[in-house]
């Protein structure tokens, strides 16, 4: 039903009738502390507050406040995005075989894939593949192909993920080699050159494992030297300040979709986002949503590659990726629709400003740097009584980032912390308070 407001000389018509000269006096029956023109009400409070503050009031369980990442971040969800993903359109959809009758839901996947080439600078992207981790086995198998020779994966690379990808090498037999962490936490440039005319692709996260933004300038030149492709695992929130990973000579950019609109659910499901030059094409995983014309020359989403075993002879796959992670990758469309390129930087701004903020001052409580190389909001620090911190500080409601002992036995007393938009001033504080209450 439209709404149509009166005009003024309606408004006058009306009171004419009614014998009167005001609407003040229409309502002269109303107690005034009931008309009052100040309502004193307190300052508007965004969203994220709001919900902390009726969580608080309905006496939910709290979580422990989360300070750790390693690939898996505790970020604002705006409330729409699952709103709308709860939609029976969305939720409900298989694999979009027919197009005529899957035009919504292609369309969305194709929205996805021009929003993660807009992030990446790449030419093209699929509609999604599981994760980061799988995504990055992909493109390791995707690249290989055209040189022989090792696998080069940096100790900086996650540690996880490059579990994944060994596993995913078992089956082609390709061996691996590791590149080591330099004094800034970075891949040590050195030695990079010198395990790379032996390399048939090298792989290489931005920002990396421990939070460190990686010299992607004069990686992309030793790779473009001797001829390596070079696959970039991004954030993709860190795109939002960093340039792309294309204007270095990526031949492929992966990732992790969770910190685009997902929450924390003990991992997964989440959606790894893969794109490619335009040369690429046919050699990518999973499958690709164009845009074509029907016969009357309207508009029409379909698929236009499906390079997987379920649709070509097994030996002629690229891959043996079965699905994509459609409602995931939609999620992520959906949070960069709603924030906007501007609204992104400002996630990735915060989250720099509260990450050094938290860091300096945990740095006068005694913790020490182990590198010294730039980072966004994820850094690693070392304290002396750092297992015991740990374990102390969860029982005080915080989960103070992810011990580094299992991934670096070196570095047994470090932690690596998270801080994103998400994380107020008055939670770090008391954390900081905490800690010295307690180291």
């Amino acid at each position: 039903m439209s709404y149509e407001p009166h005009t003024p000389e309606e408004e006058r018509a009306l009171l004419e009738f009614l014998g009167l000269k005001s609407a003040d006096e229409l309502f002269a029956h109303v107690p005034k502390e009931l008309s009052a023109r100040s309502f004193n009400l307190p300052e508007p409070k965004s969203e994220e507050e709001l919900r902390r503050y009726f969580y608080d009031k309905a006496g939910r369980v709290k979580t422990p406040v989360c300070f750790a990442g390693a690939g898996a971040y505790d970020r604002i969800v705006p409330s729409p995005i699952w709103q709308l993903l709860n939609r029976g359109e969305f939720l409900t959809p298989y694999t979009p075989y027919q197009p005529e009758a899957s035009q919504g839901i292609l369309q969305a996947l194709f929205e996805y894939q021009s929003m993660v080439c807009e992030l990446t600078g790449m030419d093209a992207a699929n509609a999604s593949l599981y994760d980061g981790a799988s995504a990055t086995a992909e493109a390791v198998l995707m690249l290989s192909s055209f040189k022989k020779g090792y696998v080069l994966l940096p100790e900086s690379l996650n540690p996880l993920y490059a579990r994944v990808v060994k596993t995913y090498l078992k089956g082609p037999g390709l061996p691996v080699k590791t590149a080591p962490i330099g004094p800034e936490g970075t891949v040590e440039l050195n030695e990079l050159e010198r395990l790379l005319p032996g390399a048939s692709v090298l792989v290489l996260q931005q920002p990396n494992f421990l939070g460190y933004l990686e010299p992607l300038k004069e990686v992309g030149e030793l790779c473009e030297r001797h001829g390596v492709p070079l696959a970039v695992v991004a954030d993709p929130v860190a795109l939002a300040l960093l340039k792309p990973p294309a204007a270095f000579g990526a031949w492929a950019v992966v990732g992790e979709g969770q910190p685009l609109g997902v929450p924390l659910s003990f991992g997964g499901p989440y959606a790894g986002f893969f794109a490619v030059r335009k040369e690429l094409i046919r050699k990518m995983p999973g499958r690709l949503v164009g845009l074509a014309r029907d016969r009357k020359g309207r508009r029409a989403f379909t698929l236009v590659l499906q390079t997987r075993e379920q649709h070509v002879r097994r030996e002629r796959a690229t891959s043996n990726v079965c699905t994509s992670q459609t409602l995931i990758a939609i999620a992520n469309a959906m949070y960069l629709t709603l924030l906007g390129p501007e609204g992104l930087k400002e996630v990735a701004r915060q989250s720099v400003s509260k990450a050094y903020y938290l860091k300096n001052e945990l740095l006068r409580l005694g913790f020490t740097e182990p590198f010294t190389g730039r980072h966004l909001w994820e850094f690693p620090l070392l304290h002396e009584s750092l297992p015991g911190l740990h374990r102390e500080l969860l029982k005080e409601g915080f989960l103070f980032g992810v011990p580094l002992g299992p991934f670096y036995p070196e570095l047994k007393n470090a932690v690596l912390l998270a801080v994103t938009e998400k994380r107020t001033r008055d939670e770090m504080d008391r954390l900081v308070e905490t800690v010295k209450h307690l180291a």
